[in-house]
């Protein structure tokens, strides 16, 4: 410190002036055992007062400890917690002894115990103490000698360069931790894997109610195993002219076959089985001996790999095939009922084919209700469900429309079985004179070549599989105006403010009158969402690709149902809607905005004219989806069959038929007479 080296520097000086001069020997004698001592201690007691209060504390804590320790702790408290801070300072004072016992648990080795956390720090920290006290002259950086701080700044510098070296080896420390760590997962998941039950594994179908019993099926796979490989040997034995083996593998596969049948579990075979599986691994086992060749016995499995692929593919097409031709045919049961409910109606004098309360079907102040359907069971179950569960039936008037092949069944039919007290109207669709080819794009492009040839020679298809190209679009309802005629309702019903739209494919659970309640803030069309996250959003339907479609919509704009839709006619007539709809209709004559269908064009005509309405109005999908929430169906004013699965198929899904068939009287003379059943 300067002030202490100026005094001890003049003390010195004096000294040496006195020994130089020419004194008397006492007086020498007098001035070191008096004098001398006298001057010291008021240098001392000056000095000590003017040294500031950190150096003094310094020079305190020399008197009790190691300084170099001292400053080596202080430098660990920057790297502590300050809980950990807390406790050391409240139990006693610091020291390197002191955060051995107070390791932080962050800092804690995983995979070793306590006593050996705590040889390791303990070994680690005596390192770090060592080296502070002891720094040895590799850790010291070179400085100029003339500095006064040089011992400070070495120090320093000698710190920072073992935080380094610690950081390296616990680097390393970590690395080797993690392999070892990852080592004993493996070995722990290995163990645990030998207690895994994977005896369902390889199931042919997990939904069958045999795979209860988890071997119900092992002698039935055992059989095709030895059939597949019986077809591998015929096939070397014969490349090979191994006769007598060819003859006899054929001898056995034929009569593993009749044994196999239409099995699916063991309890389905016969008898004779386990004696067929003897024989068949018999012969097996001798044409292995002469005739295995691994490779010629891979490249066999593979051919018939990439047969049996292409099979399933041939398969699939038929069958997309016979159930799309199986969900647009009428079956016979309901073509029956159509023919008598026909012959009936013409049969009947003309004065008692007309329906009461005709007064009702232009009054705006009533619930009406459109209804375009070819199918007189259907359109039945529509009104029936929906007038049993009105609570004011009398105010409710269905206008029904349908073809000229069906009308005399549809008013047969509500003649015999009038919706109480509700309105019903029945017309032809044929009748509506307006509706021809120079008004209607549809019925115009349907008259072209080659609209004709897509839908009636569709590629001259030889095989089902070659018919089922687009099959989905060549749909004969796109052909019947009964289709399109809901873009012409205010033409249809002009005296009307507002009507409901409903399928032939639907069944109603609640009372609807709500929806003339909705307010539909100045939209046309008032209609339940349909999109998802990801799914049934407008690029789902249109073809974003046409500059006409990306300039004017959203790709991810949400799609909306119809099914069920409430309609407000006022503004459709002031928006123009059946414009709207002719002009995108006449730029898809060559079907380049979107395939066939009223849903698209839908789409486009009614885009940001369509208000949401709340889901449980409307759920679909019981006509293709089998995991829809029972809670949601009952829950729901409309049910909707949409899809290839109509509940008056057999084809329907058995769950959901029962909300269908309740509406339908099963012991009515014609519907008994026509074999119709639940």
């Amino acid at each position: 410190m300067p002030q202490a080296r100026r005094i001890s520097s003049g003390f010195g000086n004096g000294r040496n002036r006195i020994g130089s001069s020419a004194v008397p020997p006492y007086i020498i004698l007098l001035f070191l055992f008096i004098l001398a001592p006298s001057l010291f201690l008021l240098g001392r007691n000056g000095v000590n007062a003017r040294i500031p209060p950190d150096e003094k504390a310094l020079n305190d804590n020399r008197k009790t400890g190691d300084w170099r320790e001292k400053l080596a702790v202080k430098h660990l408290k920057s790297s502590l917690t300050k809980e950990v801070v807390e406790s050391i300072r409240e139990s006693e004072p610091w020291s390197l002894d002191n955060f051995r016992k107070h390791l932080s648990v962050s800092w804690k080795i995983d995979g070793i115990d306590d006593s050996q956390q705590n040889s390791f720090m303990g070994t680690n920290a005596k390192n770090v103490q060592d080296k502070l006290e002891n720094p040895k002259a590799s850790d010291l950086p070179e400085v100029p000698k003339d500095d006064s701080d040089d011992r400070d700044t070495r120090i320093k510098f000698a710190r920072r360069k073992l935080r380094e070296i610690r950081r390296e080896k616990r680097a390393m420390e970590l690395l080797l931790q993690d392999d070892e760590a990852l080592v004993k997962l493996e070995n722990a998941a290995i163990e645990r894997s030998k207690a895994v039950d994977s005896a369902v594994l390889g199931k042919y179908s997990i939904w069958r109610k045999e795979n209860e019993n988890e071997n119900s099926d092992t002698t039935v796979r055992l059989m095709r195993d030895q059939m597949i490989m019986a077809r591998v040997y015929i096939a070397l034995s014969k490349s090979n002219n191994k006769t007598d083996i060819y003859q006899e593998l054929q001898t056995r596969l034929k009569e593993s076959q009749r044994t196999l049948g239409e099995a699916t579990m063991d309890a389905d075979l016969h008898h004779i089985a386990p004696e067929k599986i003897k024989a068949m691994g018999q012969v097996l086992s001798k044409a292995k001996d002469e005739l295995y060749d691994c490779k010629a016995i891979t490249q066999r499995l593979r051919a018939m790999l990439q047969s049996a692929d292409e099979q399933v593919r041939s398969l699939k097409k038929q069958s997309t095939f016979l159930s799309q031709l199986a969900a647009k045919t009428i079956p016979n049961s309901i073509h029956c009922l159509s023919m008598r409910l026909t012959i009936d109606y013409y049969l009947l004098p003309i004065e008692k084919r007309q329906f009461p309360r005709s007064e009702n079907l232009e009054n705006p102040e009533l619930y009406h209700y459109a209804l375009f359907s070819d199918n007189v069971l259907a359109a039945s179950v529509v009104v029936n469900s929906t007038i049993m569960n009105a609570k004011e039936p009398e105010k409710h008037v269905f206008h029904l429309v349908t073809d000229k092949l069906n009308f005399g069944a549809m008013n047969m039919w509500f003649l015999l079985n009038p919706p109480g007290e509700a309105t019903i109207h029945v017309e032809n669709v044929d009748d509506f004179k307006w509706l021809n080819s120079s008004y209607c794009p549809v019925l115009r492009q349907l008259e072209s070549a080659a609209m004709k040839e897509y839908y009636f020679k569709a590629d001259h298809p030889t095989t089902l599989s070659a018919g089922s190209s687009n099959l989905k679009y060549r749909n004969p309802k796109y052909l019947s105006m009964l289709n399109h005629l809901r873009f012409y309702l205010p033409q249809v019903y002009p005296t009307l403010d507002k009507i409901l739209f409903l399928d032939d494919d639907i069944v109603v659970q609640k009372d609807l009158t709500g929806l003339w309640e909705v307010d539909l803030n100045g939209n046309v069309n008032g209609a339940v969402e349909t999109c998802g996250e990801s799914f049934h959003r407008f690029d789902k339907y249109l073809n974003f690709s046409n500059p006409h479609i990306a300039r004017n919509f959203d790709p991810n704009a949400c799609g909306w149902a119809y099914g069920m839709n409430i309609f407000d006619l006022k503004e459709w007539k002031k928006k123009d809607i059946t414009g709207i709809y002719h002009k995108w209709q006449n730029m898809n004559e060559d079907r380049v905005l979107w395939k066939l269908g009223t849903l698209p064009p839908g789409l486009l005509t009614f885009y940001k004219l369509t208000h949401p309405l709340d889901k449980s109005w409307h759920v679909l999908g019981l006509g293709y989806n089998p995991s829809i929430d029972r809670s949601d169906i009952d829950n729901a004013a409309v049910v909707h069959y949409n899809g290839n699965m109509k509940p008056w198929l057999e084809l329907a899904m058995t769950k959901y038929r029962p909300y269908w068939t309740k509406y339908i009287k099963y012991d009515h003379p014609y519907i008994r007479s026509c074999n119709l059943s639940e």
